[in-house]
């Protein structure tokens, strides 16, 4: 379980074939240090297991489904990443529950600059839309942040806002996104409790008549 607040910012060092998937190096000093063989360390908002590690890299395995949900399918050595290790037990939960199970992608529409913050518009997925809501959380990238905004449930292409303050901008990779970048998307667990418990309710109640 992670928190999207982001530790590090790492960078892609190598990739290889792994069998259908890829075997990522990831050069992160802060993560790398203390890593060890199994553990979880979220990059860019995917879990992934540690598999290998030196003093300032950590190797993973990527399946080939991850590669193709997600936006990791499209890093290159160079890439940056967003880096979160799994939070402790007992420690504070200062961003919201994180699974590092991405949901979907979506791609940046819109940049809006303000005077010390920045806007982005996303788009979502048609069926990931009734999961996000106005002030809701959200991780993008592995970044957990605020919904500012969103469209209209009627709308023909859905999307949502979010506000970055300085320290998002400076501490995790979203402050060099542009129009056309695409993101890792993990709606709000609960939002997903609540629609798949509607979803069998409707069940129950259609069949009772």
């Amino acid at each position: 379980m992670f928190t999207g607040i982001i530790e590090e910012i790492g960078e892609i060092a190598a990739i290889a074939a792994s069998g259908d998937g890829w075997r990522l190096t990831v050069h992160a000093p802060k993560a790398a240090a203390d890593a060890v063989h199994g553990e979880s360390i979220a990059v860019s908002g995917v879990c992934l297991t540690v598999v290998g590690s030196t003093e300032s890299t950590f190797d993973a395995d990527v399946m080939k489904q991850t590669l193709d949900v997600s936006a990791l399918g499209a890093v290159e050595v160079g890439t940056r990443v967003n880096i979160e290790k799994a939070m402790p037990v007992g420690a504070r939960l200062g961003g919201h529950i994180v699974q590092g199970h991405v949901d979907g992608v979506g791609t940046v529409l819109e940049v809006r600059p303000g005077a010390e913050w920045r806007v982005l518009r996303i788009s979502v997925p048609d069926e990931l839309a009734p999961l996000v809501v106005d002030k809701g959380s959200i991780s993008v990238a592995g970044t957990s942040l605020t919904v500012s905004a969103v469209s209209a449930a009627a709308a023909g292409e859905h999307w949502f806002e979010v506000s970055l303050i300085p320290e998002t901008l400076e501490a995790t990779t979203l402050g060099a996104l542009e129009a056309g970048d695409v993101v890792n998307l993990e709606t709000d667990i609960l939002a997903r409790h609540v629609e798949r418990l509607l979803a069998f309710r409707s069940l129950t109640e259609g069949g009772s008549r």
